[in-house]
């Protein structure tokens, strides 16, 4: 993921920091506990495309 892409980014529920999860891909909204797909390099901004996180998710720590 290019960094000045990842800077840019907001989670478009909350407007809050979004994290690069590159194992999965995936970014996600800690805050909303959120994991929004990136497919073929393209983030999939979508509410209704993001996957809801448990609280133990591991995608959640660090």
């Amino acid at each position: 993921m290019d960094s000045k892409l990842l800077d840019i980014l907001a989670c478009p529920v909350c407007k809050g920091p979004l994290q690069w999860h590159r194992d999965v891909p995936c970014l996600v909204c800690r805050a909303d506990r959120l994991a929004f797909p990136v497919r073929d390099d393209i983030p999939v901004m979508l509410e209704e495309e993001a996957r809801k996180l448990g609280m133990d998710d591991p995608l959640l720590r660090d």
